[in-house]
């Protein structure tokens, strides 16, 4: 007997042999039946509550398949950097809030971007140091791949003019061989090693703030990829989890550093319950294109090729080791020689041959981003069954960023690409997502661009993420798009 019956709706079931009826029967967290009014009402018992929707739409709940969530929940209660519209915008709020900061302390941000601003540069230490002279300061760009600091912070952690690039990151320097300030990829790691974690009580607090944000935006569900630095991974999410409070479901990754204790603990993709998994080990290819750290086949337009954040054979080696404890693996590759150079390891693993001595993992492994790829490697994707984890919100944020850094008719970007919508017709398997925290809050309609190639100032983008719909729009969580079906 139905506990609820929702009807004289338009449900979009996602389910392809019955995709919209205008009734539902519910019975706790399950669906009993679907059809059309007549035969669901006829389910009602003495004690069902029927809801009358008047004809309005009803989705199912999307799960972003990629998203940051315990930093976006946390950073929602920071300096809100997203919202600066200039550097000396930016200096402003970096002053206000120093004011409110004791000498010594550290002021962690995130969400700038120069792309857009009147200056049409970076911030530098100095810019920092004239806004908060006093405080350690640290703020990351939009794409996390790029930080600033400010000379508090690089006395604390000891960068000097002497300070070689560590594999994988960039020191930036001036003319006279001093850091300017900005930290790329691998660089920012020993900043990060120096601000003291947020307090377990304080992340659990932001996270559950954050659940009646992303349930008002349809979100039900989330992959999260973490990015908190120093603080636990798991136990925040399980804390609510026992105390019945998560009422969003999450895919929790795995980070590489961490490989060795997952397999030594037996761990799986997919081990847990429908609201708290084990979700695919996350690893890095390259940085972001904003950074140019991108790893590109052609010279960004300012020189430079990018670079690989994490050494091929030692990529290779911990995708082999992922796939054969059972663990899928999620990738993120951005320039068109990292999403080669991912693809064919991939192609290795498959034709290696060798025998298992465990099950394969429960999911497929995944490319995170894919935002440049050349066409023969787009059919690759295909071929080989690996899921392209892609974000439509890319559209809006970094086509200056594309125009400015590589052009957008020297390679495949694949958001843009006209070839997109053809190759999920021939087995290319999408997912989409929105991937930064700061493209969600304000923006609710970052899908946007997925199905119109239309940006917020009225213009049209190269033709190609319409198509991004026949992807499934994010409905993924464990083993495939999400759907209404009975039982």
């Amino acid at each position: 007997m139905p506990s609820l019956i929702l009807y004289n709706g338009k449900f979009i079931t996602q389910d392809l042999d019955f995709p919209q009826v205008t009734a539902v029967a519910i019975r706790q967290d399950r669906f009993l039946a679907l059809g059309d009014d007549a035969e669901i009402l006829t389910l009602a018992g003495p004690h069902t509550r029927s809801i009358d929707l008047e004809g309005h739409l009803v989705l199912p709940g999307l799960v972003d398949a990629h998203f940051h969530y315990r930093k976006w929940a946390l950073e929602r209660h920071r300096l809100r950097l997203a919202e600066a519209t200039s550097l000396s915008d930016l200096r402003q709020r970096l002053a206000e809030k120093a004011r409110e900061v004791p000498p010594g302390q550290w002021i962690v941000a995130m969400g700038w971007s120069e792309s857009r601003w009147p200056e049409g540069r970076m911030p530098s230490r100095a810019d920092l140091d004239a806004a908060a002279p006093a405080q350690r300061v640290v703020l990351w760009r939009y794409d996390g791949h790029l930080a600033v600091v400010n000379s508090r912070a690089l006395e604390e952690v000891g960068i000097t003019e002497d300070t070689p690039d560590p594999p994988g990151g960039i020191i930036d320097r001036d003319e006279t061989g001093q850091p300017t300030g900005i930290l790329r990829d691998q660089a920012i790691n020993v900043v990060n090693a120096a601000i003291p974690p947020p307090a377990e009580e304080d992340i659990v607090a932001a996270m559950r703030k954050g659940f009646p944000v992303l349930h008002r935006l349809g979100l039900t569900g989330v992959h999260d990829m973490g990015l908190v630095e120093g603080a636990p991974l798991f136990r925040p999410w399980q804390l609510l989890r026992a105390a019945g409070e998560l009422p969003l479901r999450a895919w929790v990754a795995i980070p590489a550093e961490c490989l060795d204790e997952a397999v030594a603990l037996g761990l799986r993709t997919g081990f847990g319950d429908e609201y708290l998994a084990v979700g695919p080990l996350k690893l890095f290819a390259d940085g972001s294109q904003g950074a140019r750290t991108a790893w590109m086949l052609e010279p960004y337009k300012d020189d430079g090729l990018g670079l690989p954040t994490t050494p091929p054979e030692e990529l290779a080696d911990a995708i082999r080791r992922a796939d054969e404890a059972g663990i899928s693996v999620a990738v993120h590759a951005i320039g068109d020689r990292a999403n080669r150079e991912v693809l064919n390891i991939f192609q290795r693993l498959k034709s290696s041959g060798r025998a298992r001595a465990t099950a394969p993992p429960a999911n497929p492994h995944r490319i995170e981003h894919v935002q440049n790829i050349r066409l023969e490697d787009l059919s690759r994707l295909a071929q080989l069954g690996i899921v392209a984890s892609v974000q439509p919100v890319h559209l809006v944020d970094d086509l200056p960023v594309v125009e400015q850094s590589v052009g957008v008719t020297s390679t495949l970007y694949l958001c843009l690409s006209r070839h997109v919508g053809h190759r999920c017709e021939n087995g290319l398997r999408l997912r989409l997502s929105r991937s930064r925290p700061q493209s969600l809050v304000g923006h609710p309609r970052r899908g946007h661009p997925a199905a119109t190639r239309w940006q917020p100032a009225g213009r049209l983008v190269p033709r190609a993420a319409a198509d991004g719909r026949r992807g499934g729009l994010g409905l993924y969580h464990g083993t495939g798009p999400g759907c209404w079906q009975a039982g």
